[in-house]
């Protein structure tokens, strides 16, 4: 199966302005992504697709290949499906999207999710790590819980599964899943899954991916080993990201 990687990347970022072109180890954060996703081989293409012709000259200049797109894009997956619809683009049979603040993207969960499509089934698929019971208190991380089949059930900011009386705790600790945002599409289930209005368990949550779940999609989660590192949101986590930076390419994880 050929698949394209597309990376969504914007400009607008509340939180660390110019997100994308903020430098990491001397290099745009989005051409760190975009050379990670590349190292990776997984993809038989690597697109950027962005809604800025800054952005989108900043990663040509660099050696990669940039899609501009609508502005008008609610989310990074509708941007992703803009570029599948692209008649250039028509002949993938798997889409994977990797987000543009994820310079430390693990190879595992890329490959995992992808794999839920390419291999096991699914038309769709994302990744999820096994995490601490702390991180099940902290409304910032997405958990999910998985089927016996692999396949999502359901994913919150809550604690769940939720230990409730005298359930085993060792039992629930096993079964903490931190979500990974990596996700991998057949080109049918993408245009679905943009197709569906939001659904109000999204807008409930704020998390896009309980709408294809909503819809009856199924998707396969991949549980992959640690460490997980955090993506860049914020200038704490650039700072972060640059003293991490050497340590990790030189690692090779």
């Amino acid at each position: 199966m050929r698949t394209l990687a597309v990376i969504p990347a914007r400009l607008g970022a509340t939180r660390l302005p110019r997100k994308p072109l903020r430098l990491l180890a001397g290099a745009p954060l989005v051409v760190r992504v975009l050379e990670r996703v590349q190292a990776l081989d997984l993809a038989d293409m690597v697109v950027v697709a962005t809604d800025s012709r800054e952005i989108h000259d900043c990663v040509v200049e660099a050696g990669g290949q940039a899609v501009l797109t609508s502005a008008d894009h609610p989310s990074g997956t509708d941007r992703v499906a803009e570029v599948a619809r692209r008649a250039e683009f028509r002949s993938f049979d798997a889409i994977l999207n990797v987000q543009g603040d994820e310079p430390f993207v693990s190879a595992d969960a890329v490959r995992g999710a992808l794999e839920q499509v390419t291999a096991h089934g699914f038309s769709l698929g994302t990744a999820a790590v096994r995490a601490s019971p702390d991180v099940l208190m902290h409304s910032d991380v997405v958990k999910v819980v998985a089927a016996d089949d692999g396949a999502a059930m359901y994913f919150s900011r809550a604690p769940i599964p939720f230990l409730r009386d005298d359930a085993d705790v060792a039992e629930r600790n096993a079964r903490v899943l931190h979500h990974i945002g990596v996700y991998a599409y057949t080109p049918a289930a993408l245009a679905k899954w943009v197709a569906e209005p939001p659904h109000p368990l999204e807008r409930i949550e704020r998390l896009e991916q309980l709408r294809p779940l909503a819809a009856g999609v199924r998707m396969g989660v991949a549980i992959v080993d640690g460490p997980w590192r955090a993506g860049v949101d914020t200038e704490a986590d650039l700072d972060r990201a640059n003293l991490e930076w050497p340590t990790f390419t030189m690692s090779g994880s």
